[in-house]
This record gives structure tokens, C-alpha cells and sequence, in this order.
């Protein structure tokens, strides 16, 4: 089997995700933080050791401000329901993912804020100049996307952080690294970025039901109303969910196994430098593959080098998802068709209602897997 849907999930998982896992379970498999004896402390100590390993691969400088959550959808939720309040005005693109297009547009249909959804260029970015323009006095809130999950194009996060906060001071910005992280390296301190939310399944290898949120620490716990209240551990006698981070985002028991396979993750991209090379040089042989070739339209930026990881295109007089059921029955090849939770790109690309198909190279993945993608291809496309 060739698997070409990283950008959903990874896989496989490195060997030593799963022994980790494994080894948690077996010798530390307690509550962290819920008890003194030495299975609950054990499970405390991997959790800290986690947490900091996840600061410092993204550049945050306070490990308390490292909140785990179950996905990146989470962590974006917990941001703009909780920092958005009536009357605040919000900024988002045409590029995301539904996790950021629904609470915006369920808050904006409300009538509780009002909200701006810019476009993108030819490449398939949005523009910093376009983000900035929109801002007015009353914006609260930036939610954009590092790479859109259709188009796989990197966008500029680091530069439009530096110009909010240099013009803008009052505009928090929240970035969705869903496809980048792990992938394109980015410092959080550095960018001065606000909010960052990723998933731990994708790029970092952990299993589902991981991710986190990091929060920058010019962040006060006062610009935030907890997502979920419950027991964190410790001050259990408060009548209300502890004000101090990480405690006041991460009410109810932790996905320790979970948080276990990420950290062996992050040890394994350290000790093997990551996968965006690779990953590239595969996106480079199937654009150069597709391109030229009148059956095929390939959307957004034709250099592989402005890419995370993701290729969209469409085979003329051919649909999409008996395309990628072909692939699947008849050569073994996993693709991912259709919208990808991202309607109003496909609506600025016109690929609307149907989509297009998404092949997402990952880490494990070869020149010959990607040789064999283009045969099959052009099969189907004959």
C-alpha cells in the first residue's frame, strides 16, 4: 500500500512512538498530578518532560503556557470562544479549515461579532497587506492558517506578526500550524505570535487525540475564559477553575498515552531533522509528473519549494472520488477527495462543490512510491 494522506494523518508512526506508549502504559499508566504515590508521579514527571520538549521545539520560553489538547481543533476553539466577546471584530481568509470558518461564522450569523474573510493570491496565500488593511479599531482577533490543507502554500505568519504587533498591538493573532508543524520550523518568541495550535497526529507522529496550544506569554489569563472547568490536580478546594496556566485551559484528565507517543515524536524529528525535505523532493517529482500535461490542472503554486507537504489537482472529464476509490481498489494507493473541510477555498479556486484530490506525501514516503502514484495517474486519466 501507498499511503499519500499525510496532511489527514500520518502514518505510519515511527517504531518508537509506539513503544513509548507502550512503555507508559505498562510502567506509568497512573493519573498525573491526582495522587502522591509513584505511578501518578511518574506520569506528572513524562507530562513535564512533554510539555517542555513542545515549548522548546516551537520557541515558547514558558512551558506553563503549553496546553495539551485533544486536536488542533480544540485548541482553536479554545482561542476564539474565548477570547472573542460582543462586539469584538475578527480576521480570517478563504484558506482555512472549517475548525476556524465555523465558530467565526456561527459568532459572526449570531450577531455577536462582525467578521472579515480575506482572499488569497495566485500562489495560494493571503496577502499580509490584505490582513492588515481589514484591520479596524474594534478587531479583537486574527485566525489564520500557516498553510492551507488544499493548497499546501506556507504562508507569511512571521511577517504579518511582526507588523501587527508593531501596528497593531491590540489585535491578538492566532495561527493554525496544522500543516506546518513539524515541517516548517517556526519559533513562536521569535515570530511573536500569540496563539498556536497544531495537532500532535500529523507531522509531530503522535497518535490521534493529541495536540496543543501554546500561548505567548504577553498573554494574560484575563483576555481568556476557560473552554471547560474541572479537576486539574491541585487546588481542589476552589469553587472555580484555577487562573494559572496550564491548569486553567486543561480542566479533566490528560491523554497521557497520547502525550507520551508526542514526545517520542518530537525526540524522533530532532534526532532525524524532520521530513520537509523529503517531502518536498516527492512534491517536486509529482509536479513535474503532472505538469505539462493538458488532463491535469495542478491548483496553487507550482514550486514545490512553497509548499508544506500537499498537492491538489483535478483529472479533466474524471470525479474526484471515483478517482480516488479507483486508486484505492485498484492500485492500493490512499488519496483523500473532495473538500477537505475547506469549502470557501474551493469556492475562490471554483472547485466547488466537488472538490479536487489531495495527495500529502509524508516522512516514509519514496521517489518510486511517488513514480508509481504518476503511473496510476495517468491510467485512470487514459
Amino acid at each position: 500500500m501507498i499511503y499519500f494522506d499525510n496532511a489527514a494523518t500520518s502514518y505510519p508512526k515511527p517504531p518508537e512512538v509506539f513503544e513509548a506508549m507502550t512503555k507508559f502504559m505498562l510502567e506509568h499508566g497512573g493519573n498525573p498530578g491526582r495522587s502522591g504515590h509513584r505511578l501518578a508521579t511518574s506520569a506528572e514527571a513524562m507530562i513535564v518532560e512533554a510539555r517542555n520538549a513542545v515549548s522548546k521545539f516551537f520557541g515558547l520560553k514558558d512551558p506553563s503556557r503549553c496546553v495539551f489538547t485533544m486536536n488542533c481543533t480544540d485548541g482553536l476553539n479554545i482561542v476564539i470562544k474565548g477570547v472573542l466577546k460582543p462586539g469584538d471584530h475578527a480576521i480570517t481568509s478563504v484558506l482555512e479549515h472549517n475548525s476556524i470558518n465555523r465558530p467565526l461564522q456561527k459568532a459572526a450569523d449570531d450577531g455577536t461579532i462582525a467578521l472579515t474573510r480575506v482572499g488569497m493570491n495566485p500562489k495560494g496565500a493571503w496577502n499580509v497587506e490584505d490582513v492588515l488593511a481589514a484591520v479596524t479599531p474594534k478587531t479583537r482577533l486574527v485566525a489564520l492558517t500557516h498553510c492551507s490543507n488544499v493548497l499546501g502554500v506556507v504562508c507569511p505568519v512571521e511577517e504579518l506578526a511582526f507588523k501587527l504587533r508593531e501596528k497593531h498591538p491590540h489585535v491578538r493573532l492566532l495561527v493554525d500550524a496544522a500543516q506546518t508543524a513539524g515541517l516548517v520550523p517556526l519559533d513562536m518568541d521569535l515570530a511573536g505570535i500569540d496563539f498556536l495550535a497544531f495537532p500532535g497526529h500529523k507531522a509531530l507522529f503522535a497518535p490521534t487525540g493529541t495536540g496543543a496550544l501554546l500561548i505567548h506569554p504577553r498573554i494574560d489569563a484575563k483576555e481568556l475564559h476557560a473552554w471547560r472547568e474541572g479537576g486539574t490536580g491541585g487546588d481542589s478546594a476552589s469553587p472555580h477553575q484555577p487562573v494559572e496556566f496550564p491548569h486553567f485551559l486543561e480542566g479533566g484528565t490528560p491523554n497521557t498515552m497520547g502525550i507520551a507517543g508526542m514526545l517520542a515524536g518530537i525526540r524522533f524529528l530532532q534526532r532525524e531533522g524532520g521530513g520537509l525535505g523529503r517531502e518536498r523532493l516527492i512534491l517536486n517529482r509529482l509536479i513535474e509528473g503532472l505538469r505539462g500535461d493538458e488532463r491535469f490542472k495542478i491548483y496553487g503554486s507550482p514550486v514545490a519549494g512553497d509548499r508544506s507537504g500537499v498537492l491538489s489537482f483535478t483529472i479533466k472529464d474524471r470525479d474526484n472520488a471515483e478517482v480516488a476509490t479507483i486508486l484505492d481498489q485498484a492500485f492500493e494507493i490512499c488519496v483523500r477527495p473532495g473538500l477537505h473541510c475547506a469549502p470557501y477555498t474551493h469556492q475562490a479556486l471554483g472547485t466547488f462543490p466537488t472538490g479536487t484530490i489531495r495527495l500529502s506525501p509524508g516522512y516514509f514516503n519514496t521517489e518510486a512510491e511517488a513514480d508509481r502514484v504518476l503511473e496510476a495517474l495517468k491510467e485512470i486519466a487514459s
